[in-house]
């Protein structure tokens, strides 16, 4: 009694250490479901940042030319929108929305992972990230939008000229031509969103502490230095606030200068052709 057999090689093993081995298979099982999910989340979100490039084409590119140009506008009306608007409307409409639906699912989904664990109380780093990622669309949309419109017409029509169809034309022609340049916008809106201030100051919960979870509230270099230097008191208080915007300067300009340069080739590549 009390013993287990495999069947197969005779071994035999006792049900506490028969029951150790099913708890650790149901470890690795809900280890690579977790990853399982983690790899169709990075698929989904490739997907979003392809919409929005696809968006760009067809806006520049496919569109009728008063389409194009509403589209346009209403892209840059977007950018113009005040950051302190974006943190209203992430604070009265889209946080209910993660607290009630988003975070339910994420936790049912990949609650084994430390980046969903802990309670969510409303404003956290995901909240600040799902802000950011709304405004930097339009510069995304934008920029790409003119790096497509850089890409010579002769390009397009040599590949037609040879039975491509438009689609084929699209992804192998002028999104590979351009992609060093949509690469530039991507960087661009990185740029934006790491200098963004009031947006993730009224959303992130500006608390000073590290943790692994998406879902804890947290501090932004901006958000530090703008809560924090009105009140410092003394000279290594301020002298800290100081260096935190140097080195979110330093990345700043590191970053907006990758753009560039990236951008850059691809204006160049055109005028050569």
């Amino acid at each position: 009694m009390g013993q287990f057999s495999t069947g197969n090689t005779g071994l035999r093993l006792g049900f506490p250490a028969h029951l150790a081995l099913e708890s650790e298979r149901r470890k690795i099982r809900r280890t690579a479901v977790s990853l399982w999910h983690v790899r169709d989340l990075g698929h989904r979100f490739a997907d979003s940042r392809a919409h929005r490039i696809s968006f760009a084409y067809f806006s520049g590119q496919n569109a009728a030319p008063k389409l194009s140009n509403l589209l346009t506008f209403l892209i840059e009306l977007l950018a113009a929108v005040p950051s302190v608007i974006y943190g209203l409307l992430g604070i009265f409409m889209l946080l209910p929305l993660i607290r009630s639906y988003l975070v339910p699912a994420l936790k049912g989904t990949f609650g084994s992972l430390p980046l969903f664990q802990g309670s969510f109380y409303g404003v956290s780093f995901l909240s600040a990230g799902l802000v950011l990622a709304v405004m930097v669309v339009p510069f995304i949309v934008s920029v790409s939008r003119e790096v497509l419109l850089a890409v010579p017409t002769e390009q397009r029509e040599a590949a037609l000229a040879v039975g491509a169809t438009k689609w084929e034309t699209t992804w192998d022609i002028v999104l590979p031509y351009a992609r060093s340049g949509i690469f530039g916008s991507i960087f661009l809106a990185l740029a934006r969103a790491l200098g963004e201030t009031m947006a993730v100051t009224m959303v992130i919960g500006n608390t000073p502490k590290i943790t692994a979870s998406l879902l804890s509230p947290g501090y932004s270099i901006a958000a530090v230095i703008a809560n924090e230097f009105a009140e410092a008191s003394g000279d290594l208080y301020v002298s800290s606030l100081i260096f935190a915007g140097l080195v979110l300067f330093g990345l700043t300009i590191v970053i907006n200068a990758l753009a560039r340069i990236l951008i850059l080739a691809t204006s160049q590549k055109a005028a050569a052709a």
